[in-house]
């Protein structure tokens, strides 16, 4: 694969999508998946990486699940780019973890409570891969531009920042339209997440809530806007699905907004 996956599919007419299932439950799961977005996004031309994460490590509880097992599961993630051509991304939650995720997938990912961890940037920088940095709850957008130089500064262009809200109060997040030309002055993609965005956190049962019922709203607003990718999480069964069930986008749905999505940025495109 192209090590520099996002910025060789820009510029686009089209947004690119990274798309998938919070985190790898099973390869059949993943593949199918992977199977059904990849029919809609070549229909509809739109470049897409699987979004899949091979370990969660920010869990509200200790019994959460958080993996299939590392190498297991970033295996499946190899597996959905054999299988079907398409460039992987998931996350790394520590320096040590980059060079290894960085062997079976195309884009590293920083979580948002860490991107402003220097050694994880540095070493995710390192691989070579792009570096796709979403961009914390607690930060406004213009403090962005240090963790983007980070991973410069580390010898890696290969760098997009993620927008996924901002905190609003203590269980709610709220996005600011205003930072994604904002960040887009740093000369780097900008990519929307529309599920993580619509999270409800700090739950009394310790169970992260959403508003999945705004994805489209979110998403239909970020392109208007002009936004260089959109982020989201699927599920064929968000109530069953082991991670984030609560803010996730019915993978049956998505066909129908990726549609719509398509046709609003052709439009905006004309301006």
């Amino acid at each position: 694969m192209n090590q520099n996956i996002i910025h060789s599919i820009l510029p686009s007419e089209s947004f690119f999508l990274l798309a998938g299932p919070c985190v790898i439950e099973g390869e059949k799961m993943a593949l199918d998946i992977a199977e059904s977005i990849v029919k809609t996004t070549e229909r509809l031309n739109i470049p897409y990486i699987f979004k899949g994460s091979y370990r969660k490590a920010n869990r509200s509880r200790l019994d959460s699940f958080t993996g299939i097992g590392d190498i297991e599961a970033l295996k499946v993630l190899a597996k959905v780019r054999e299988t079907f051509g398409c460039p992987v991304v998931t996350d790394i939650h520590s320096a040590e973890e980059a060079r290894m995720a960085a062997e079976f997938v195309d884009v590293l990912q920083i979580p948002a409570f860490l991107c402003r961890q220097t050694d994880l940037l540095i070493a995710a920088a390192r691989t070579g891969l792009t570096v796709n940095i979403k961009k914390g709850q607690f930060l406004s957008p213009e403090a962005m531009q240090f963790a983007v130089q980070k991973v410069r500064d580390a010898g890696n262009d290969r760098v997009a920042v993620t927008e996924r809200g901002v905190s609003f109060g203590y269980q709610d997040l709220v996005v600011d339209y205003r930072g994604i030309p904002q960040m887009q002055s740093f000369g780097c993609p900008v990519i929307l997440d529309a599920t993580h965005s619509l999270q409800q956190p700090n739950q009394p049962k310790g169970v992260t809530g959403g508003q999945p019922e705004l994805i489209e709203t979110i998403a239909r607003a970020g392109v208007a806007v002009g936004v260089d990718g959109l982020f989201l999480e699927t599920h064929p069964e968000p109530h069953k699905a082991k991670s984030d069930g609560a803010n996730m986008l019915p993978l049956d749905q998505l066909p129908g907004l990726l549609e719509k999505l398509a046709a609003i940025r052709s439009t905006i495109s004309n301006f």
